[in-house]
């Protein structure tokens, strides 16, 4: 298994193999929640157009979303998993996209399969990738919009190589929590707390907490998100 990382929307245009888009803040966090919360459908969109599309063909449609990190104007939600982990999504149909992580989807026009991860289910992602066994895999660290490296998404990242290489990280969830001083400041910033809650930051960082990965299946309307059990 030969094994690539990338980054930012010109790696996801890059990426060959089994395609992995990494979102930790907050993206592929969120779907997570949304899935595990009982969605009846999740569909990640890369324009807020489409997602609008989508809502007048059915007004019930829950619409989770942000710019800039900010709740688009109009949307239910914005890209908090705290506010996923808190709503009862039970079977909803949900649209989302985001400033980074969808756009890394919509840009992966190569990859043969396509996940989504982020730490919360960065094992579950691994083993689902060993299972398959494919000849390339393509790590993609979305950082901030697709246009700047962070260091969430590229530790993501390492670890899931790590467990692909069968070693893993001992001190995951101490370099997780480290984040808080570099990219991960923004939750514990006052003047910031509306749109970045320190919630967010502790659901982010909760390394394997779920057990299943997110598969990105390409439809006429986006991609269906599916929770795959390992």
């Amino acid at each position: 298994m030969k094994i690539v990382t990338d980054a930012l929307i010109a790696g996801a245009r890059r990426a060959e193999g089994t395609v992995v888009i990494i979102d930790v803040f907050r993206a592929f966090t969120v779907e997570p929640f949304v899935l595990a919360g009982g969605a009846a459908s999740l569909t990640a969109v890369g324009e807020a157009d489409a997602a609008w599309s989508l809502r007048k063909e059915d007004p019930s449609v829950i619409l989770i979303g942000e710019r800039h990190g900010r709740r688009i104007e109009g949307f239910d939600y914005g890209n908090s998993p705290a506010a996923a982990a808190a709503n009862d999504f039970r079977g909803r149909r949900v649209v989302h996209t985001t400033s980074a992580g969808t756009q890394g989807l919509a840009n992966a026009v190569n990859a043969q399969h396509l996940l989504a991860a982020s730490l919360v289910n960065a094992s579950a992602t691994a083993t689902w990738i060993r299972r398959q066994n494919p000849a390339v895999v393509t790590l993609v660290c979305m950082g901030w919009e697709g246009k700047r490296n962070t260091e969430e998404d590229q530790l993501c990242a390492d670890y899931i190589r790590s467990l692909l290489e069968g070693c893993g990280m001992s001190d995951i969830r101490k370099q997780a929590e480290a984040l808080r001083c570099s990219e991960g400041k923004k939750f514990f910033d006052p003047a910031q707390a509306e749109v970045f809650p320190e919630a967010d930051f502790w659901l982010c960082t909760d390394v394997d907490r779920f057990s299943f990965a997110v598969r990105a299946e390409k439809e006429a309307s986006g991609f269906r998100m599916e929770a795959v059990q390992v």
